[in-house]
């Protein structure tokens, strides 16, 4: 089915063309090229900053003029994660769809409804000469998923708006009004390579097929981490057998749960079968402790070639102590509502250049003083381990506030719609609104979306029916929104 067949089909059809266009996180000048474009097209003015963040100004419709100005927000950058076994590159190829009953999936690659779809929606407001509304400004920001960048650039005055709908949240009927603040944390262990011993047998561990997910969204749906889970295998290894590392290269992005991970290791020969045993043993243990949450998983050994070199064994220990101590997960909920609180995400494990291995971890809490305490428990177990530990200065949480007239207004017009309340919620996820919060401290925002499931990786898809339900509840907004005051 084309995609321009579904409804809403002015959505759906600039949905298909979003995908049409590249937009990797920090490289997103296609779609800014493209969003010139639109704007030049149907005479609306744009403006891009110096960070990249697009906006595109609409007037009112006729007997609209004096309503308060509206910022419809969401994010032009996508999350770039694809299965092994799919040749697919983000730089050039077009996002492959197809519909499964009433989701929207892409072929092997994540989707990019996150935020693609809350884009489309703008997009079809300006093209629209038919839906009442006050003036808007819709802005697309740059390079949200790998550092919120377009947000932190931004400059107070860019946005001239009162209200701010942000359009990058999962779950249709539910408002999110405050969201979690976050923050990097980068371990590095540097060492000296040793050359690997001839006579062993060289073997590569794969752990994949897990369900990752979004670090924030998803960290407690009691999901694996194909790190912790190699690393598990690995400590169990290194105090039976006089094992040597090879390599190591596990998980991706820092917003991602990962899915995959590999190391190529060195044993005696003589272990060879005793090895493949263990190996075996492990995967039953993992699959039972996991089969409700990771029914796919894959456990892999494989005979490598010899390798030249491996890891110093000191550093390896330690690096491996390190992996299996750090925190991994939900560590707090929130005594007030119920919400995770604190969390960390193990994201990726790297060896680099031969001789250092790079470890990416996020932190997230509704509390910065919390945040600050989860980073300095990852920090302290790495810097006991010896690695050279840096923590960003990391994002704001957004605070919600009681006496929001915006959500008192998308309440009212959601049961209006459908004859039932929303849920009024807070979110684990950071949101730009944060960083709005910051600059423009009188905007009034709240952040709602259709749903989406397994964001941040391929198995991302789009439940069709609520975009339709989505894009009323949008129009009605639009059309209940206050004048000014004289």
């Amino acid at each position: 089915m084309e995609m321009n067949l579904l409804e809403p089909s002015e959505v759906f059809k600039f949905f298909a063309e979003i995908n049409k266009v590249p937009r990797p996180s920090k490289r997103e000048e296609k779609m800014i090229a493209y969003l010139q474009q639109f704007a030049e097209k149907r005479g609306l003015e744009c403006k891009v900053d110096e960070s990249g963040n697009v906006l595109i100004r609409k007037g009112a419709t006729q007997g609209m003029e004096n309503r308060k100005t509206v910022i419809l927000q969401s994010h032009m950058d996508m999350v770039c994660e694809k299965n092994r076994d799919v040749d697919f590159d983000f730089e050039k190829d077009a996002i492959c769809t197809e519909v499964d009953g009433e989701w929207l999936r892409a072929k092997g690659t994540t989707l990019g409804a996150d935020d693609g779809i809350g884009m489309a929606m703008e997009l079809a407001l300006l093209d629209a000469d038919n839906i009442a509304h006050g003036p808007l400004e819709c802005v697309f920001t740059r390079d949200e998923e790998t550092g919120l960048t377009g947000a932190f650039g931004m400059k107070p005055g860019f946005m001239s708006g009162d209200i701010l709908l942000n359009l990058d949240s999962e779950d249709e009927g539910q408002i999110f009004v405050s969201c979690a603040g976050g923050t990097t944390a980068t371990a590095e262990f540097d060492f000296e390579p040793v050359d690997a011993p001839k006579d062993y047998f060289f073997f590569e561990l794969k752990v994949k097929g897990l369900t990752g997910g979004h670090s924030g969204d998803d960290i407690n749906k009691k999901r694996a981490n194909a790190n912790k889970m190699l690393v598990r295998f690995l400590y169990d290894a290194m105090d039976k057998y006089d094992l040597y590392l090879c390599d190591i290269q596990a998980g991706g992005l820092h917003n991602a749960i990962p899915r995959e991970a590999m190391a190529v290791c060195a044993i005696p020969m003589a272990d060879k079968e005793n090895i493949r045993v263990d190996w075996n043993l492990f995967a039953a243990d993992v699959e039972e402790e996991y089969r409700v949450t990771e029914p796919t998983m894959e456990f892999e050994l494989q005979s490598e070639t010899v390798r030249a070199k491996a890891v110093e064994r000191e550093t390896s220990r330690k690096l491996v102590w390190a992996l299996m101590a750090v925190h991994n997960g939900v560590l707090s909920m929130s005594q007030d509502i119920d919400l995770v609180e604190t969390s960390s995400n193990l994201a990726s494990i790297k060896l680099v250049d031969g001789n250092k291995i790079l470890i990416k971890s996020s932190q997230r809490s509704s509390l910065l003083s919390a945040r600050c305490h989860v980073s300095n428990m990852v920090k302290a177990a790495f810097e006991l381990a010896g690695a050279k530990v840096e923590v960003g200065e990391g994002y704001p949480g957004w605070k919600m506030n009681p006496d929001s007239e915006i959500l008192h207004i998308a309440v009212e017009a959601y049961k209006e719609l459908f004859g039932r309340e929303p849920k009024v919620l807070g979110i684990h996820a950071g949101l730009e609104c944060g960083l709005f919060s910051e600059k423009y401290p009188g905007l009034d925002m709240i952040s709602f979306g259709p749903t989406l499931r397994g964001v941040h990786s391929p198995d991302e898809r789009l439940l069709i029916p609520t975009v339709q339900m989505v894009w009323n509840h949008l129009k009605a907004i639009l059309e209940k929104i206050p004048g000014r005051a004289n």
